[in-house]
C-alpha cells in the first residue's frame, strides 16, 4: 500500500500517535515538523524541530529547518544560532555553511559571511544562492575583483540568474568596466530582473550614442 504524501492529514496524524507511544523518537518530531510547516503552520513546526533537536542526537536537518522559520521570522542572530548547530552535527553540511553565510551578511558581518559561503562552496560548488552571496559579502568588503570572479562563477552555473546577472553588473560598475556592467544589466533586464532606478539611470549615461 503506498504512503500517504508528507504533508497529508494521515500522515501527521501517523507522526503523532508514534511520538504518543515514544515521546522521544526524534525522527517522528522531525517529520512532523516538516509536515506542519508545509503547511505554513511555522510555530508549531518549531516546537518540533526543537523537540528533534532535543532528542536526537544528528538532527542538522531539523536545525536548518528551524533556521528557516526564525528567517520568515526576521530573527538573523537565530538562524545564524541554529545554523551553527547544524554544521557543529555535520561539518560537512554545505547546506548549513551556506545558511550560515547568509545570516551573517544580512547582519554585516562580512569576514565571518565570506568564510561560511567559501567553506559551503568547497563542499558544494553548485550552490547558485552560495556563489551570488559571496558576490555581495565581497562587494560589502570593498573587492570588486572577487566580486567578479563570484559573479562569473555564479553566471556560469546559472545563466538565468537575474539577480545574479545584476550583482554581478554592479561589480563590473565598481571596478570601472562599464561596458560589461551595461551587458549583465541588460542580460537580467531581459531575464524579467528590475534593475533599480537609479542604477539603471547611472549606467545608461555609459551608453555609446
Amino acid at each position: 500500500m503506498p504512503r500517504e504524501p508528507q504533508g497529508s492529514e494521515e500522515f501527521i496524524a501517523e507522526q503523532k500517535r508514534i511520538l504518543k507511544q515514544n515521546e522521544g523518537c526524534a525522527t517522528a518530531a522531525y517529520n512532523l515538523g516538516v509536515a506542519v510547516m508545509q503547511q505554513n503552520r511555522l510555530d508549531e513546526a518549531r516546537e518540533h524541530f526543537e523537540k528533534a533537536i532535543e532528542t536526537g542526537s544528528r538532527m542538522f536537518e531539523a536545525c536548518v529547518n528551524l533556521g528557516y522559520i526564525h528567517f520568515k521570522k526576521g530573527d538573523m542572530e537565530k538562524v545564524a544560532e541554529v545554523n551553527r548547530r547544524a554544521v557543529e552535527l555535520e561539518p560537512r553540511y554545505a547546506r548549513g555553511y551556506a545558511n550560515l553565510g547568509f545570516a551573517y551578511l544580512q547582519m554585516a558581518r562580512t569576514e565571518e559571511a565570506i568564510a561560511a559561503l567559501e567553506k559551503a562552496l568547497e563542499l558544494n560548488p553548485e550552490i547558485a544562492q552560495a556563489w551570488n552571496n559571496l558576490a555581495n559579502a565581497y562587494l560589502q568588503q570593498g573587492d570588486a575583483d572577487k566580486a567578479i570572479e563570484a559573479g562569473e562563477r555564479l553566471v556560469a552555473l546559472a545563466p538565468d540568474f537575474g539577480l545574479g546577472r545584476n550583482n554581478l553588473a554592479v561589480a563590473y560598475y565598481h571596478k570601472g568596466d562599464f561596458p560589461k556592467a551595461l551587458a549583465h544589466a541588460d542580460i537580467a533586464a531581459g531575464q524579467g530582473f528590475a534593475l533599480h532606478p537609479e542604477f539603471a539611470k547611472i549606467l545608461d549615461t555609459y551608453r555609446q550614442e
